[in-house]
Formats: structure tokens, sequence, C-alpha cells
């Protein structure tokens, strides 16, 4: 996606290894990118003047983030919305043992 836009939003937490991934990966293809825990944090002089918005999530950051941060994008300006498509990956893991509940 970041040779296609302007600049990258990238949902997730400071903590997450895949989330900064993300936002590095941009970076290496020369694009602004940020990291935001949700759609509050972003900042408006982040997409002034920018055409073309990249929006992405790391793995465990919840689609309803996703959603408030276009719906916030969209408040700021943002005319139209387009889903990129790539690889769907459909991975579940398992909680630790210690974690999960015993079959009573």
């Amino acid at each position: 996606m970041a040779p296609q836009v302007d600049v990258v939003i990238v949902i997730g937490s400071p903590m997450s290894s895949n989330s900064n991934r993300l936002r590095e990966v941009a970076e290496r293809f020369g694009v602004p990118a940020y990291l935001v825990d949700s759609a509050a944090d972003l900042d408006s002089s982040w997409i002034a003047g920018r055409q073309r918005v990249g929006v992405t999530a790391g793995a465990s950051a919840p689609d309803v983030l996703v959603r408030q941060l276009v719906e916030r994008l969209k408040q700021l300006g943002a005319v139209s919305v387009r889903a990129l498509h790539g690889v769907e990956e459909n991975v579940v893991f398992p909680l630790p043992r210690g974690l999960t509940r015993s079959a009573t």
C-alpha cells in the first residue's frame, strides 16, 4: 500500500512489534507513517494537504478501531474510501495453558 499513498496511519499499540513494523515498512518506502491507538490520536496536521491516506492495523487491533479512524478521516474531509485487496489471513491463536477454562 505504501507506494500508492501519501501518508500511512497504522492503528495499533506502540508496544506491538507488528504495528511498529507496519509503520517502519511504510517509512522504508519513503512515506510518512504514524502509529495511533485510536482515531482520537490522529493529528490532523499529518494528513493536511495529502490526497491519499493509507490506513492499516496491527494484527490485534479490532476492526472497530479501523472503522472509527475512517470515520474521523471523513470528518476531516476524506471524500472517498477504497479498500485495497491483499492476502486475507484467518489465523487464530489459542490461549496459553493456564488461561483456558477446563470443561467441567
